[in-house]
């Protein structure tokens, strides 16, 4: 199925969903899984200036934007049969349903079960100051309305980050859309893709941001999940305003919306409205339910990374080279092809970095480390630079490398996302493609290892 107008192909659930079909159906993920004719002049961006990256940057999230006329006719139905769409045409064992996470796509890949986003993000076509989130909030009123009017089971919410996508939300506006049910797409997915008696895994990532109610269903989120805190964001502080100065704004902080709660956080966090109507159909079907809670995205990386390695060791494949991943740099088929233990981190800042060395901490060493880096473009607050990722590698036994990397233009080194997956393929080793790994292998390693995680597996329905 043709990925739908409204749907941006550059956020995490686009990208993941493509990352896990295309290993259900034997394939890699090549170039953040983009048409291959563009990676060659993508190779030729690190040659241009830095503001020339930029634009180029800027312009390649530009051509997926929405106008705001066409929400008119947006459906959010489209964006989840898409995603359904995009899984072989089989019987599964079981599902995955829920929050965006890149640990989660291993999981998945690990199991040979496809996922399904909960959330989606829209990106619509408007220019607002990325340091006004007054001025974005009423910009976005009106397409807002438009979108909530004729999707009545779905939330947005309005996400405005001027750290994270500084670059981005000069020419676009990000909303995101969580479903709150369903749907016919997701529905006929559970009834008929799913083997009598199978598994629902619930991926339910309990982080949460502070929010103001607009509307019924309508939220305003500033600021989101990266290497700015919370309070930063609402009261300013010295890297903020040295940030904005780098920028050449005029402010020294930002003036928001005040918030009224805490909401899922827009791009991460579970909806639990969904719960219910997951478990309506799988009663119905004879499912099972579980629910993997967590409270933070990087909360599940440390756990499927040591999966890896106990089902690298059941299969008598040695696990001694660690693949950190960010953002959606990541690639599924070569992990395994590779033998290569993955550990997923949603970004390139401080509690993504202190998230590593924590795992490094407490796992047996690793011959071997292999890293990958997301560039967005920006000197954003928290970013981690490339020197200090780069002394990971002397926490292995045997040194490491960077994957295709040029570290001295991070994070304007737009080139890497047409470079990490064939340094990853260039990597020697070679190991047999796995079946998929039973749910009752899964079952065991929880019962000897589980208690040791930040996760929470809770059967929900299908005890008996």
């Amino acid at each position: 199925m043709r990925a739908p107008r409204y749907l941006a192909g550059f956020d995490s659930a686009a990208a993941m969903v493509r990352a896990t079909a295309r290993y259900l159906s034997g394939r890699d993920f090549p170039a953040l899984g983009f048409n291959p004719l563009l990676q060659p002049p993508a190779r030729l961006v690190n040659s241009l200036p830095r503001r020339a990256r930029e634009l180029v940057y800027i312009m390649s999230g530009w051509v997926e934007t929405v106008p705001p006329r066409r929400l008119d006719r947006f459906d959010a139905g489209e964006l989840a049969a898409w995603a359904a769409a995009q899984y072989p045409e089989r019987r599964f064992p079981g599902v995955a349903v829920g929050s965006s996470n890149g640990a989660a796509v291993h999981l998945c890949a690990a199991l040979g079960i496809p996922w399904l986003p909960q959330t989606f993000l829209v990106p619509v076509r408007q220019r607002v100051d990325p340091d006004d989130p007054v001025e974005a909030l009423g910009a976005a009123l009106g397409p807002a309305r438009r979108v909530l009017d004729r999707n009545p089971d779905i939330q947005l919410h309005h996400m405005h980050d001027a750290v994270q996508d500084r670059l981005m939300i000069r020419t676009m506006t990000y909303f995101r859309v969580k479903r709150l049910l369903l749907g016919a797409a997701y529905e006929r997915f559970l009834r008929e893709r799913l083997s009598p008696g199978g598994t629902v895994f619930v991926i339910d990532c309990g982080q949460t941001w502070p929010t103001r109610q607009i509307a019924d269903r309508h939220l305003f989120q500033h600021g989101a999940v990266g290497g700015a805190t919370e309070e930063e964001y609402r009261e300013g502080g010295p890297r903020v305003a040295a940030y904005l100065r780098r920028y050449g704004s005029p402010r020294e902080r930002w003036e928001a919306p005040e918030p009224d709660g805490r909401s899922p956080e827009a791009e991460w966090g579970f909806e639990p409205a969904l719960l219910d109507d997951i478990l309506r159909v799988a009663r119905e079907c004879g499912h099972r339910v579980v629910r993997v809670a967590f409270p933070e995205p990087q909360a599940l990386s440390p756990l499927v990374a040591d999966l890896y390695r106990w089902w690298y060791g059941q299969r008598g494949i040695p696990a001694n080279r660690l693949l950190v991943e960010s953002f959606i740099v990541m690639e599924p088929w070569w992990a395994l092809r590779t033998g290569s233990v993955p550990f997923w981190t949603e970004f390139n800042t401080e509690p993504a970095f202190q998230a590593v060395n924590a795992y490094l901490d407490r796992a047996e060493p690793f011959d071997d480390i292999r890293l990958t880096l997301f560039n967005h473009g920006v000197e954003s607050v928290g970013l981690v630079p490339a020197e200090r990722w780069e002394s990971l590698f002397a926490r292995s036994r045997a040194g490491g490398g960077w994957l295709g990397a040029q570290p001295d233009r991070f994070p304007l080194d737009f080139s890497h996302y047409a470079r990490y997956q064939r340094a990853l393929r260039d990597l020697p080793t070679r190991c047999p493609m796995p079946g998929p790994l039973a749910l009752s292998r899964l079952d065991s390693f929880l019962a000897e290892h589980g208690d040791r995680y930040r996760v929470r597996w809770e059967r929900l329905a299908g005890s008996d």
